[in-house]
């Protein structure tokens, strides 16, 4: 995809985001808004996998490890034609498989990352599996902020680099905030790249909303060789809707019929500017 498209492709996925969200009367509304443009150019510019190669040996696997902002996951799963849109209007539900994080049980998602702070070692894990098994994969994971004070995520991040996993990327949706507060006020990780840097990773920052910087740093993969990669990718919270943007309210907020219109109203004006 072009930048355009790409940049057309995350406004239609903010729109669905805010529906499903309200349909629902439930989900994380600003970090899915906040890592949905990351997604965005994993699944359309990035990712070596389809519906039709689901089951691939050779696929490409993403392990979502912020698991709370899955519908920014299910939007763009659905997209992608792994499971009908219309699936989406039973989200969280009773008996439906669409809950409020990643389950096997629907098409695409690669590993339940129900509790924060599990996907990072899933991912390692699996990236050591393709290099026993000599197949090219690449594994990606995206992190949150405010996850990264759990300590399994460190202890994956020290075997990744014994193992010179350089099939890895891992993304950190930095967006600041978290359910509690501001993650500099809570259990601040910084310097982050520092930190991960000493345990022999490669690291690179970017702008989360900038596809260019985006596409150009997966294009780079791996930064090292012989070094496991991490993208820091420097995000707002409830990007795109003016309201909403850096609020820590809309951590898990649903929009009111008025807000609603509103939100849908100004993704129309952006979709109408990059006409």
């Amino acid at each position: 995809m072009t930048q355009q498209e790409l940049a057309r492709k995350s406004v239609l996925y903010r729109k669905n985001i805010l529906k499903y969200i309200v349909g629902a009367k439930a989900g994380h509304t600003g970090g899915s808004l906040s890592c949905i443009d990351i997604l965005n150019v994993l699944y359309n510019y990035v990712l070596n996998v389809s519906p039709e190669t689901a089951k691939s040996p050779t696929r490409d696997r993403y392990i979502q490890s912020k698991g709370h902002t899955v519908e920014a996951l299910y939007v763009v799963l659905a997209d992608k034609g792994f499971f009908p849109e219309s699936d989406l209007e039973t989200l969280c539900q009773y008996k439906s498989h669409y809950i409020g994080h990643p389950t096997k049980k629907v098409a695409g998602v690669e590993q339940n990352t129900g509790s924060l702070g599990h996907g990072m070692s899933l991912s390692v894990g699996t990236a050591i599996s393709a290099k026993l098994d000599d197949l090219a994969y690449r594994v990606f994971t995206l992190l949150g902020d405010g996850e990264l004070p759990e300590g399994s995520n460190w202890e994956a991040a020290l075997l990744a680099a014994q193992y010179k996993l350089d099939n890895l990327c891992a993304i950190v949706d930095k967006n600041g905030l978290q359910i509690s507060g501001p993650t500099a006020d809570v259990c601040s990780t910084d310097p982050l790249d520092r930190k991960f840097e000493a345990f022999g990773w490669a690291v690179r920052h970017v702008d989360g909303h900038d596809f260019q910087a985006l596409t150009d740093a997966f294009d780079s993969l791996p930064f090292e060789p012989g070094k496991p990669s991490l993208i820091i990718a420097h995000t707002i919270k409830g990007k795109g809707i003016s309201y909403m943007e850096n609020q820590l309210k809309w951590h898990h907020g649903v929009p009111n019929p008025e807000q609603y219109v509103l939100a849908q109203d100004e993704l129309a004006e952006a979709e109408m500017a990059l006409q």
